[in-house]
């Protein structure tokens, strides 16, 4: 059974304000899998010059640490909803870098701000997930880039379990993963606010991997 919106959002803050300390050590658990999406995520933000990066549900920042080591001058920005997340990010002291406690689908930035917006397993937990795509438009500058990795299950039956079964389960046990996404709704959520999509598949680990652009 669905959710309020701001349950769902109650829901994450609680896990990831447990999950803040350990998230990124031996005892993290499921969430040492997302370090399956960083090789990925950097070979995009490769293909192209940028400058200003928005890391949005950036958790404790692993993301944007590896970039500062890569590429030291640009500058960055990471927000997550969960405050003890980023007092966790913030201990990093990473330079070029600045962190915010804020909500992904309504970003607190000025227009055309970034040339590239990251978002890696967090979109799974956006209630509104249209009101990202159309916040993170609002944001890159013309041309720019949003690149998503996320959950998704091609089989059906498995999709539907997962949807049906699995996730209601975990939501009682106080997590606020509100679905699992699949290519062709992140396609046309992505387009329908207004950007012209480069490539969303589902590839290996479970993985959903998207591009967009935003139009010059």
């Amino acid at each position: 059974m669905a959710l309020a919106n701001e349950t769902y959002k109650e829901l994450s803050i609680k896990e990831f304000t447990k999950a803040a300390e350990k998230y990124e050590t031996d005892k993290g658990g499921v969430y040492k899998l997302c370090k399956k999406d960083y090789p990925d995520i950097l070979k995009e933000i490769e293909k192209e010059d940028f400058q200003d990066l928005l890391d949005a549900g950036c958790g404790p920042a692993p993301m944007l640490f590896l970039l500062t080591k890569q590429f030291p001058q640009k500058h960055y920005v990471g927000i997550d909803l969960t405050e003890k997340m980023i007092e966790v990010a913030r201990k990093k002291q990473l330079p070029n870098t600045e962190l915010f406690v804020g909500d992904c689908e309504n970003l607190p930035f000025e227009s055309e701000s970034f040339d590239v917006v990251i978002c890696s397993m967090s979109a799974h937990h956006y209630p509104e997930i249209d009101h990202f795509y159309e916040s993170a438009y609002r944001v890159l500058r013309p041309n720019g880039r949003l690149i998503l990795r996320d959950m998704t299950v091609k089989n059906k039956l498995v999709r539907g379990f997962v949807r049906h079964i699995e996730m209601p389960l975990i939501r009682k046990t106080g997590h606020g993963d509100v679905d699992m996404l699949r290519c062709e709704d992140v396609k046309a959520g992505m387009e329908k606010a207004g950007f012209r999509v480069l490539t969303c598949e589902a590839r290996e680990h479970m993985r959903l991997h998207a591009v967009a652009r935003k139009a010059i």
